[in-house]
């Protein structure tokens, strides 16, 4: 095969990857569910973004004239007990954990598609190693270790929380990636690929990953979630996002001692956790069912 060859085949798979990609973005948005998840999440981050231009409040100004105050016309949602305007703070909470969401998912799966892609290729030393290093992250107890690290997250470090993170959520993706890139090394285009003496790691990034990209394109999803679950329960307990930026755990923790008798500092922040996990959860489905010809509701 020549290069004019190689080139030509190149240019046919992409031209069948965007033809593929638009069937599935099809499939997604016939499903109602795909729909209203979609709708929700796009929702959410207007609302994180563009909502704190609609106040002039910010998430570091208090109120010393209304401490604990309910909904008003002066705080669409009310303040906290240090006088700080409840829509802005919350608005800054859910931008942190949708931007720490988003990262942690990007980083994780990423990791686990060159990681278990690299394994099942080169088999031998190269598998054993990486490998132990999967099992071996797989045992070790993240929450403690992010407990115990969390001194370093303060002072503006939130990226090496993004960091440590992602290093405990993509081993069990890392090991499917290994399994079907064991079976994709057979396939004739990646021979002829070897044959012409394409080195392997253009094969793995320029063949092996890309068609793994419906596993990879959910499972980026599905981290979303899991990645914001995480974090809100990481600052829940106060070893997340560290004083004096908020998470919507942190704000969450805080709604919980005054959420009887002050419910708008509790339920503002728990309402749109729920809204954000379920639409993401709602999008990872679909995309699920989208890449799957087989599967009842996308057909």
């Amino acid at each position: 095969m020549s290069i004019a060859d190689e080139e030509q085949a190149e240019q046919v798979a992409r031209i069948r990857s965007t033809s593929r990609g638009r069937v599935v973005a099809g499939r997604f948005f016939r499903m109602r569910q795909g729909r209203l998840g979609f709708a929700l999440l796009a929702l959410m981050f207007v609302l994180a973004f563009a909502g704190p231009h609609l106040t002039h409040w910010t998430y570091t100004d208090q109120d010393f004239t209304a401490f604990l105050q309910p909904p008003s016309a002066r705080h669409y949602w009310g303040t906290l007990q240090t006088g700080a305007d409840v829509f802005a703070v919350t608005l800054r909470g859910m931008q942190k954990s949708l931007i720490v969401g988003l990262l942690v998912a990007v980083i994780a799966t990423a990791l686990a598609a060159v990681v278990g892609a690299f394994a099942g290729y080169f088999l031998g030393w190269t598998d054993r190693v990486l490998m132990w290093a999967v099992d071996l992250l797989l045992v070790l107890p993240g929450f403690l270790i992010l407990a115990i690290m969390s001194p370093l997250f303060a002072g503006g470090a939130w990226l090496l929380f993004v960091i440590m993170l992602a290093l405990f959520l993509w081993m069990i993706t890392a090991k499917v990636v290994r399994g079907m890139t064991v079976s994709l090394k057979e396939r004739e285009f990646v021979s002829a690929a070897r044959f012409m003496g394409v080195p392997a790691p253009t094969i793995i990034f320029r063949h092996i990953i890309p068609n793994l990209s419906s596993l990879l394109i959910v499972d980026a999803t599905l981290n979303v979630s899991a990645a914001i679950l995480t974090e809100t329960t990481l600052s829940y307990f106060g070893f997340g996002i560290q004083p004096p930026d908020v998470s919507l755990g942190s704000l969450i923790a805080d709604g919980s001692k005054t959420a009887v008798f002050a419910p708008w500092t509790f339920w503002f922040a728990a309402g749109l956790l729920m809204v954000t996990v379920l639409a993401v959860n709602l999008i990872g489905d679909s995309l699920r069912d989208a890449y799957d010809p087989t599967a009842a509701r996308a057909s």
